[in-house]
């Protein structure tokens, strides 16, 4: 079987399984700063006392001077935050203080930490006796035959993707499917320059992308890191992300609306990636009417998915990439201009490639999406590559699918072929198509249009057997359409709206 893009089940269930002993009453997304601080915390304490033993060997008495850990981007942690004396008072009914002093102290010492990490292990809601067991874990590990970044990050981003699980809708706030992001990096193969996420959630693009350098025998020192996201708690997660996996980043100086604070005004990025929030609307376009990011059009008050798009091409450097997720409605709809927008964006040949995806790759919407690829310096001009992406994938539970990482290779290889000149169509999959030809379409990007159907392979499923399985896809289907009236209903009564 194809290999999948989730984290390998191993250590980093075994950390899920463990810590969720903690969880009680408490919601999703309270627990989840509690465990990804600790993982945090047991990172920063192991790098540390790993540079504080060379020094001490080394006898010059330099292990206590913070500049010897800043030096080679270890945070210095103080001797009072140190996981020894976490560990010594695991079993007292004080260890949720001791953690809480700890990170008070370790972001009084590291500037870079400041009101980042969580300072909420002693409230009343959270058993302290099951907090020292969590501790006893993180104390055990055993890190002699694993790279310790790559495992504890490992273990990080295996439990946001648990989390994302749990927390359902409210996920799209901190979590893209590590299969869309991957597919998205090996696309754009952002091998050096500066990279850049307007709406970065807890940073995966940016790990991703610095996975893909190293992976290619770059060193990550070749991509400089910006982003920025609107959601406090989000925007500290990031910063955590990147943070234990050594990845320095410029995420500006808070959390901040991107249409309203950009931190990066001047910013030329030469690889943008982003998965924006869906069609979101009250996102304050009476306010930016006049923006200067508006050059194709100004987009409609209702849906913020061309405004965001605008904004990526406005930070893009005279050779820049952008890869981006955008709900489907956005390459065919013609309502609040998002058709002229989208019609002069092509005409400017802009758009590389656009490939739809399959349903149910997200924890937290039904919503379908595609992948838009742009480039302001097309090898193919006058050309966009369409990819219906729609049948692949593996379903890995029963409301989630993944793309392996034979599907993400198909995909990337495809790409590559087309920029080279060397793609062959393949009708029901990809098509490399004129911008006259667009036009003609009256420039919908609905890859369907342009591949055609797939041609049908002679049926020697025996009538019964097709019966029981259309069937049972059927009454799948039913019990999802359910989900979809509960989530309406849900919405409309939100707004005032209810219906019997």
């Amino acid at each position: 079987m194809a290999k999948q893009n989730g984290a390998d089940i191993g250590f980093e269930k075994q950390i899920w399984d463990a810590a969720c002993i903690l969880r009680g009453n408490m919601d999703a997304a309270e627990y989840k700063n509690v465990v990804l601080g600790l993982i945090f915390l047991k990172y920063i304490s192991d790098k540390f006392e790993e540079k504080y033993n060379f020094l001490k060997e080394e006898g010059k008495g330099y292990e206590e001077e913070i500049d010897e850990y800043t030096a080679e981007n270890i945070f210095y942690v103080p001797p009072s935050a140190r996981w020894n004396v976490i560990a010594e008072n695991a079993h007292t009914p004080e260890i949720g203080t001791v953690i809480d002093d700890a990170m008070r102290s370790i972001e009084k010492e590291n500037k870079r930490l400041k009101d980042i990490l969580p300072k909420n292990f002693a409230r009343p809601e959270l058993d302290q006796r099951r907090l020292g067991d969590v501790v006893d874990l993180f104390t055990n590990i055993q890190m002699a035959v694993h790279d310790e970044k790559d495992l504890l990050g490992r273990a990080y981003e295996y439990c946001l993707s648990q989390f994302a699980e749990q927390e359902g809708k409210k996920a799209g706030e901190f979590y893209t499917p590590s299969c869309i992001v991957k597919t998205l990096v090996e696309v754009l193969q952002p091998f050096h320059g500066r990279v850049y996420d307007p709406c970065c959630g807890s940073g995966g693009m940016f790990v991703q992308s610095a996975k893909f350098v190293e992976n290619h025998q770059g060193k990550i020192n070749d991509i400089s890191i910006y982003g920025q996201d609107s959601n406090a708690n989000t925007w500290k997660l990031a910063t955590m992300n990147l943070a234990i996996r050594g990845i320095e980043a410029n995420l500006g100086k808070f959390n901040a609306d991107t249409f309203f604070d950009d931190c990066h005004p001047q910013l030329k990025a030469d690889y943008i990636l982003a998965n924006p929030p869906f069609n979101l609307s009250d996102w304050g376009a009476d306010k930016l009417t006049d923006d200067v990011r508006w050059k194709y059009g100004i987009p409609p008050a209702g849906n913020a998915n061309f405004a965001w798009l605008q904004h990526m091409i406005h930070h893009l450097s005279p050779k820049g990439k952008i890869g981006l997720v955008l709900a489907n409605g956005s390459l065919s709809s013609q309502t609040g201009g998002e058709g002229e927008i989208r019609k002069n964006i092509v005409k400017d040949d802009l758009v590389e490639c656009i490939i739809a995806m399959p349903p149910q790759l997200f924890y937290t919407t039904q919503i379908p999406v595609s992948l838009w690829f742009l480039n302001k310096d097309k090898p193919q001009t006058g050309k966009t590559l369409f990819i219906d992406a729609r049948n692949m994938g593996t379903m890995v539970s029963r409301k989630l699918r993944e793309l392996t990482d034979e599907d993400i290779s198909k995909i990337t290889q495809t790409f590559k072929d087309f920029e080279n000149g060397t793609l062959e169509d393949v009708k029901g999959f990809c098509a490399a198509v004129t911008t006259e030809d667009v036009a003609k379409q009256e420039y919908i990007l609905t890859p369907g249009r342009y591949v055609g159907i797939a041609e049908q392979e002679e049926d020697s499923e025996p009538f019964d057997d097709k019966m029981k399985r259309l069937t049972s896809e059927l009454s799948e289907l039913f019990e999802k359409s359910h989900e979809l009236e509960d989530d309406i209903r849900e919405k409309l009564g939100a707004i005032g709206y209810e219906f019997k």
